[in-house]
């Protein structure tokens, strides 16, 4: 499969507009000239685009949960429970896992068991089979700008459903969810699926509508580094600006060691705005969105409270303009809307109480910017290399090579050579490193950090140790017995 940064021509679009709105039979619903028409009249405060703008400018981090169940009603009345007992500033609709993976006949069935049985059989709307019309009527039910979590390689009906609805945002891209959430999809095929929701989003920029376009980190549930986050996170955001998107955020998800969130979060737009810069590129609007912890979470309320509060304050010392946020049930499964708004609730006190505070930037600090800097600008500048300025192709030889390799992540065409670590003081090191591009700078600091982990708990810092730090958080808290 051909594959290149070029922005798709209009013709090009058009063709595979047709194909893509044939797949089922809603997506004859989509009348883009009518969404247009209803996004110019929407207000300020349901455009996610214009509401995120105006946090980042007012230095404020807006809360955004998680969250979607099968049946359109259903779906309301999870929103405005989110809204109104929560206090959310932005919206979700998770798609269900039938319809992240086309199978629309299967996501047919599961809302009409729903219907039966009174309450959800799914884990999400199933935006594309609901149509335009009925999920236009979640957008007309709320006060807060929407935001489609899709996660799927597949985003390309859903996206067409979701916008044409009113839904004003759109979380995905294609390396990240390529790795995270498929096992045998080649980077190409992701890698394109995505260009067209970025080239969709860019038709309805080029009539006045600016759709937000998110950027989701690695959702692999388990420790990422921060050098490759911010690598992949740049590496996507050249691809979207590729297909003429100018506004975008950029995610990372928390490993929940302070000094090296804060400075991931710190260090993520400037190394994006250097890559823009190289490219030309100085029109785009960029955001930083953190995740609360996506690993295996505490069973105990408590505890899970703790991993929450803690993310929020880390969003706020980071300078964050979003964080998305988790309930105490993820342990047991999909939350129910009075947890999830729990969640929410716990998540906006704790910014309220950090008062807009930021982690000065101290020598510890600033070492640690200094080289999750350092590692994403080697493994970016390698695959710029390989891609002879592509970033598209570049990142198609870079996995293919390992020079971009994730951690754990279940895509057969990674490598799955790097294996991650803490340590001593609980920041994300590398145990094996496989083919990162590094320089010996930042391998010997790496060594170094793991050979004060090993002296100071007098134990091997080895693959065992690597998988205990992965159930660390969800374990018990140690109880003293003093």
């Amino acid at each position: 499969m051909d594959i290149s940064n070029a922005r798709w021509s209009d013709e090009e679009f058009a063709q595979e507009r047709a194909k893509v709105l044939a797949l089922w039979p809603t997506g004859q619903q989509v009348d883009l000239d009518e969404a247009i028409e209803y996004h110019l009249s929407l207000p300020e405060e349901k455009k996610f685009s214009a509401v995120v703008r105006k946090a980042k400018e007012q230095g404020r981090t807006l809360v955004q949960p998680r969250g979607g169940v099968a049946l359109v009603e259903d779906h309301i009345k999870l929103l405005l429970h989110l809204q109104n007992e929560g206090g959310a500033d932005l919206l979700p609709t998770t798609t269900d896992t039938y319809t992240r993976n086309m199978r629309f006949q299967e996501a047919q069935r599961g809302i009409q068991e729903s219907i039966k049985a009174g309450r959800s059989m799914l884990n999400g709307l199933p935006v594309v089979n609901h149509g335009v019309s009925q999920v236009r009527r979640v957008v007309d039910a709320v006060d807060r700008p929407i935001i489609t979590l899709s996660g799927t390689p597949f985003p390309r009906l859903t996206s067409e459903i979701a916008l044409a609805a009113g839904f004003t945002a759109y979380l995905g891209a294609g390396i990240s969810y390529t790795c995270s959430y498929i096992k045998s999809m080649i980077l190409e095929e992701g890698i394109r699926n995505y260009q067209y929701l970025d080239r969709l989003c860019s038709y309805y920029a080029e009539r006045g509508v600016v759709i937000h376009r998110e950027q989701p980190g690695f959702l692999t549930g388990t420790l990422i580094p921060p050098g490759i986050g911010v690598a992949v996170g740049v590496l996507e955001t050249l691809l979207a600006a590729g297909q003429g998107v100018r506004h975008y955020s950029v995610g990372l998800p928390q490993n929940l060691d302070i000094v090296q969130d804060v400075a991931a979060l710190r260090v993520y737009e400037e190394v994006c705005r250097h890559y823009l810069d190289q490219a030309g590129i100085k029109d785009m609007f960029l955001s930083v969105a953190t995740h609360q912890w996506m690993q295996a979470f505490p069973p105990n309320e408590s505890e899970a409270f703790s991993v929450i509060v803690m993310g929020a304050v880390i969003a706020v010392l980071g300078g964050a303009t979003q964080i998305i946020t988790k309930s105490t049930q993820e342990a047991i499964g999909i939350p129910t809307m009075e947890a999830n708004a729990a969640g929410v609730r716990a998540t906006k006190k704790a910014i309220e109480m950090m008062r807009k505070r930021r982690l000065p930037v101290d020598d510890e600090v600033r070492l640690e910017m200094e080289m999750i800097k350092k590692e994403a600008m080697a493994i970016v500048d390698k695959v710029l290399e390989l891609g002879d300025g592509d970033p598209a192709v570049g990142t198609v030889r870079g996995f293919k090579a390992g020079i971009i390799d994730i951690p754990w992540a279940p895509n057969i065409h990674t490598h799955g050579n790097v294996i991650p670590i803490r340590d001593g003081n609980g920041a994300v090191r590398y145990l094996r490193t496989g083919n990162l591009p590094f320089s010996k700078e930042i391998l010997d600091f790496n060594d170094s950090k793991l050979k004060e982990r090993g002296k100071r708990m007098s134990v091997p810092v080895d693959y065992e140790l690597a998988c205990a730090d992965i159930q660390e958080i969800c374990s018990p808290c140690v109880l003293s017995d003093i």
